[in-house]
């Protein structure tokens, strides 16, 4: 085993063993399996009370046509808490990128919002907007990802009725921006769960999840951390 590797094992493994006094989350990167839309939906395969974070892009050609519509899908059996949370990372450019999501099942309230994209008949809609443009979010250090993120929008409470449930992230300003779905407000970790994050921590660490140089804004270049590395053709050099 190289020492680079071997540093990067024990970076994961210690991050992993503080996550009850951080925010830790299982990674996932869009890239894995292509877009994510309605006929790709990324399909939540444990409960949805484990806590993931699924680093993704949203891509709209001009902001005048919402073209990207990012889907989460997920199975309820008996009551369970359900935490979703939009987080944008703290970069130039994104200070006015803001996604919403919609959480969409049986069982819930009719949504009196005009909604870019179908639910299925006798569904339910519960949407959380997001700060509009222009407006102050407030920001976080994410240690795990050693990232800044601004804080979105937040679901968090008890779902009841069986069945199959889906998240849906847009930008209703239709520009394009990196965000991070989180998933699940339990810290739950698997053996799967751990090689992931062994693969995929040391890639977040290193901006290769982002679509663009990721730069401070002006106004919070001092005091906060300064990313340095980039991949701005995240899923072209990484395989998985």
């Amino acid at each position: 085993m190289s020492n680079r590797v071997s540093t990067n094992l024990v970076i994961v493994l210690a991050l992993i063993l503080l996550a009850s006094s951080t925010l830790a989350h299982v990674p996932y990167f869009e890239g894995e399996t292509g877009d994510f839309n309605g006929d790709n939906p990324f399909v939540v395969r444990n409960s949805i009370e484990q806590s993931i974070a699924v680093y993704s892009w949203l891509q709209n050609i001009t902001p005048q046509s919402i073209g990207d519509i990012d889907v989460y899908e997920f199975e309820v059996d008996d009551p369970v808490r359900v935490y979703i949370e939009a987080i944008v990372p703290v970069c130039m450019g994104y200070e006015d990128f803001a996604p919403w999501f919609a959480l969409v099942g049986p069982g819930l309230p009719e949504t009196g919002y005009e909604l870019p994209f179908e639910i299925p008949e006798d569904y339910g809609a519960i949407v959380m907007e997001n700060t509009e443009p222009g407006e102050e979010r407030e920001t976080f250090y994410e240690f795990f990802g050693g990232k800044s993120y601004y804080e979105g929008p937040v679901f968090d409470e008890m779902v009841y009725e069986p069945g199959t449930y889906y998240v849906y992230y847009w930008n209703p300003y239709a520009t394009s921006g990196d965000y991070v779905a989180v998933l699940g407000g339990e810290e739950i970790w698997r053996l799967p769960d751990i090689i992931r994050a062994l693969i995929l921590t040391p890639m977040i660490r290193q901006d290769k999840e982002l679509h663009i140089e990721c730069i401070d804004p002006p106004s919070l270049s001092d005091g906060i951390e300064t990313f340095e590395t980039v991949n701005p053709t995240f899923g072209t050099q990484a395989e998985f």
